[in-house]
């Protein structure tokens, strides 16, 4: 496979989400991503359902963090595992882990010792609520994280009723801020020639996506809270009930705000809607209008209307209407690999597309091809085939 990140190894020892899903980004930018597993296999390869498969034992959850990857069993609290690991670590140019704070020292790999074994290693360790502080040791899953973070107080449809995120958010970006540490780390090896310990948490990345939430607290002094489907700070922004369903309206400046009200009949000179702060202040009466106006036509009218004008809208789509969408192909949102059970399926693609990649093709810094998420030890021979070649070049 080539790729930006053509001949980085890394040595993936996450499990469940928040690693893995970092780990297959480094292996989409083609770097070799190899993913130690126990014997009784990452955890989320019995997360489900849905399962597919003959015996409807493979985990569609599983699937979705772990492409672009081969498979080998450790038992790294045995010496024969460890010894293995240790081989695999001179090897490698990143080593990926999430384990509880401290649990990579007991099994006898310390940072220092990691170091000794291969001073080039650039180490990413991604922890639930950080490896220091105060409760540096509590184990982190995503709801919990969500909780804490202050990310569910911000969702919802009030401050009474929080709610997750529908996706798994913590997870999917501590793995994205993760995977860009590493490539920091690693373009910093340039210079030093040394490897250096990357870290972020579940906690990190609910913290770090607050953005005008958080100053509206430390600088404005005002604590923000849910508000349902309207943005915190823009009027009107949001989802509006029409005749056969709903959609959604942004308009973010006077000229579009203007547009959206004289296509409803809405007096955009009204003092209650003047400015985006009067509306804000009077965002309740402002929906009800619109929506008022909004009843007279289905999503289809508005939506087209909306376009015709440049005004930001939009559909609620379901999950299959989004894999669905020919928009979502054209991008590379969608990928093919041949799964050694399953044949041919596909998967969410990579987020990121390069300058010279036409519309629908592999961009070209990521790998020119995927291969499917492998089943538990799948590529224990061709691994040690590979780690034999690699010591005798060495």
């Amino acid at each position: 496979m080539q790729g930006s990140l053509n001949g980085i190894v890394v040595l993936d020892l996450s499990r469940a989400l928040a690693g893995p899903h970092c780990a297959q980004m480094l292996g989409d930018l083609g770097a070799h991503v190899i993913k130690v597993e126990h014997p009784d296999g990452d955890e989320s390869r019995g997360w489900g359902p849905p399962f597919v498969g003959p015996d409807h034992d493979i985990s569609t959850y599983f699937l979705a963090a772990n492409r672009n990857k081969q498979s080998i069993v450790l038992d790294l609290k045995s010496a024969e595992g460890r010894a293995l690991a240790e081989r695999l670590v001179r090897q490698s140019d990143v080593l990926v882990e999430n384990f509880r704070t401290g649990v990579l020292d007991r099994l006898g790999f310390p940072v220092e010792r990691l170091h000794e074994l291969n001073p080039r290693l650039v180490i990413l360790s991604i922890t639930g609520f950080g490896h220091d502080g105060p409760e540096g040791g509590r184990p982190g899953y995503d709801q919990i994280a969500q909780g804490e973070g202050g990310l569910m107080w911000l969702t919802g449809p009030s401050p009474d009723e929080p709610y997750r995120v529908g996706a798994s958010i913590a997870d999917l970006l501590a793995g994205i801020h993760g995977a860009y540490g590493v490539v920091a780390a690693l373009y910093e090896r340039e210079r030093t020639g040394r490897g250096k310990v990357v870290r972020t948490s579940l906690l990190a990345a609910m913290v770090g996506v607050h953005s005008y939430h958080g100053t509206a607290w430390t600088v404005g002094g005002v604590v923000p809270g849910a508000a349902g489907n309207h943005h915190a700070s823009i009027a009107p922004y949001g989802a509006f009930r029409c005749a056969d369903g709903m959609i959604q309206i942004a308009a973010a400046n006077e000229g579009q705000w203007r547009k959206v009200a004289e296509l409803l009949g809405i007096d955009p000179g009204d003092p209650r809607y003047a400015t985006n702060r009067d509306r804000f202040r009077h965002r309740e009466e402002l929906i009800s209008d619109m929506e008022k106006a909004l009843a007279s036509g289905g999503r289809g009218h508005w939506l087209a209307a909306l376009a015709e004008l440049g005004v930001p809208a939009g559909a609620i789509r379901s999950i299959d209407e989004v894999y669905s969408w020919d928009q979502v192909r054209s991008q590379g949102l969608i990928v093919t690999a041949d799964h050694p059970v399953l044949g041919p399926v596909e998967l969410p693609g990579p987020p990121l597309r390069f300058e010279d990649a036409p519309a629908g093709h592999t961009p070209t810094g990521a790998a020119t091809g995927y291969v499917a998420p492998p089943m538990l030890d799948q590529d224990r021979d061709a691994v040690l085939a590979w780690l034999a070649d690699r010591e005798s070049r060495t």
